[in-house]
């Protein structure tokens, strides 16, 4: 299969566009919301009207592909073989229906099993983080450098709360070693962070469309994801992932192995 890489970050980059004008209007109206697993895991009617238009666009683009999204509108993927998109429509859903803000949309693209293109949209901050090894990465059209590879104590990090709040895997022991805290309820807010230097390191238990985009652009970036026992990721699993720079992930490796 002939894959353009650039192709398919332009596509990515414009369906985002839209996708991102029209959550922004979505974010003022009324919505239907319901729960899932529990009274915090929320869904509103525009997560599945913005799943399906997304997957429908990429159907019509790339009609061989295979997608991996949230909502339940995509194919059941067995494996990474050929081109595969990972799609999370609204990620933050609790801060769009309490806040409107801070929450993004996301596609991720892979290729046997390889990272390629990933594409995040801070819907309120009109920011696209995209691209992937083979192109560079940028915020909409302008080219951003490679954060520095700080260590934990001079960076912020981004752990989920809940995580957090039960020192699970003794993570509390790595944010009290670091510069300072952070909860921000949506990855793909994260990920915009990481990738911009603004924070050094990201913990949660994350699901396939919760990592695919940001996975591609922190490794193009220089940073490592890795699993909480350091073992290779599988994208058609979640886990517990750790996300930062190459110092201040062996640096918490080190810590969360001696829970």
């Amino acid at each position: 299969m002939k894959i353009d890489s650039k192709e398919i970050d332009n596509f990515l980059v414009g369906l985002l566009k839209h996708v991102g004008e029209s959550l922004r209007e979505d974010s003022i109206k009324k919505m239907s919301v319901a729960t899932k697993k529990n009274r915090n895991d929320l869904v509103t009617n525009f997560d599945k009207k913005t799943e399906k238009f997304i997957n429908s666009e990429i159907k019509k683009a790339y009609p061989e592909a295979t997608i991996v999204s949230e909502e339940g509108y995509g194919d059941s993927v067995k494996d990474m073989s050929g081109l595969v998109f990972f799609v999370d429509p609204i990620d933050g859903t609790m801060n769009f229906v309490k806040r409107g803000d801070d929450f993004a949309s996301m596609i991720g693209a892979y290729i046997d099993g390889r990272p390629l293109i990933g594409a995040i949209i801070d819907v309120i901050g009109e920011k696209i983080y995209h691209g992937g090894k083979e192109i560079g990465l940028f915020v909409n059209d302008e080219k951003i450098d490679n954060p520095k590879d700080l260590p934990l104590v001079e960076g912020l990090v981004d752990v989920s709360a809940p995580m957090a709040l039960a020192n699970k895997f003794n993570v509390q022991s790595v944010i009290k070693k670091s510069s300072g805290f952070r909860v921000y309820g949506s990855a793909g807010i994260i990920f915009g962070h990481l990738l911009t230097g603004k924070e050094v390191m990201y913990m949660s238990y994350l699901a396939p469309w919760d990592l695919a985009a940001g996975r591609v652009m922190c490794e193009a970036s220089g940073m490592s994801v890795v699993s909480i026992d350091d073992s290779p990721i599988n994208m058609l699993e979640s886990q517990v992932v750790i996300v930062g720079t190459q110092k201040v992930v062996s640096e918490a490796l080190k810590t969360l192995k001696a829970r």
